[in-house]
């Protein structure tokens, strides 16, 4: 990781500004049209599910400000970020799960099964902190949002992107999904929301 010189930063009068702020974090939802990488995974027989998180992960670590986090004072950006999602057992309680990033997708999804196949197993919210860096995830199979907020502990300068993402919905021949996005604003924009939606899009149509 690189620590940055916030004085001598492009960011620094939008950092200082919003960092302030008891609520730094902006949200933006929307829909995207999944349908090719939905049948694309149905001819793999690959999770979906995973295929989607591994793309908006994909994603995350191709833009610098969403790699980018507050560690106490300080502004670091992180080569790599990994994972951090929910994940749901039979009692319908949840756990949090953490899952190392890897390019390949396969060898993603093995360590995702056998992660959440593990936090399937025990009870609790252990771990309670996976670090700062990852983004944190979960998924609402049940819902087609349009919008969504996080619980927040204001006591904890969080500073991880947070995605969601919502129940897929058949319109006609075509498979929509919404995903919902969060992100600090002294470290990223509107902008850097776009990208993100704009890069995950393009993954969604292969």
């Amino acid at each position: 990781m690189t620590e940055i010189d916030i004085d001598n930063w492009k960011r620094k009068d939008h950092f200082r500004f919003f960092n302030s702020f008891d609520e730094p974090f902006f949200g933006i939802a929307s829909k995207i049209q999944c349908t090719g990488a939905y049948h694309f995974c149905k001819e793999k027989s690959w999770s979906f599910y995973k295929y989607y998180l591994h793309a908006a992960l994909r994603v995350i670590n191709g833009i610098e400000e969403f790699r980018t986090r507050i560690v106490d004072d300080s502004v670091f950006i992180f080569d790599t970020i990994h994972v951090s999602p929910t994940v749901l057992r039979e009692d319908k309680t949840f756990g949090f799960s953490f899952v190392e990033f890897n390019e390949d997708f396969e060898r993603f999804a093995q360590a995702a099964d056998k992660e959440f196949e593990r936090v399937r197993g025990e009870s609790g919210l252990d771990p309670l902190v996976s670090g700062v860096d990852v983004i944190h995830c979960s998924a609402l199979p049940w819902v087609d949002v349009t919008s969504i907020s996080h619980a927040r502990n204001f006591k904890y300068k969080d500073s991880c992107p947070k995605v969601s993402f919502g129940k897929l919905v058949w319109e006609k021949e075509e498979c929509w999904m919404s995903v919902s996005l969060h992100a600090h604003h002294g470290l990223a924009d509107g902008y850097h929301a776009g990208l993100f939606f704009e890069r995950f899009q393009e993954i969604m149509n292969k």
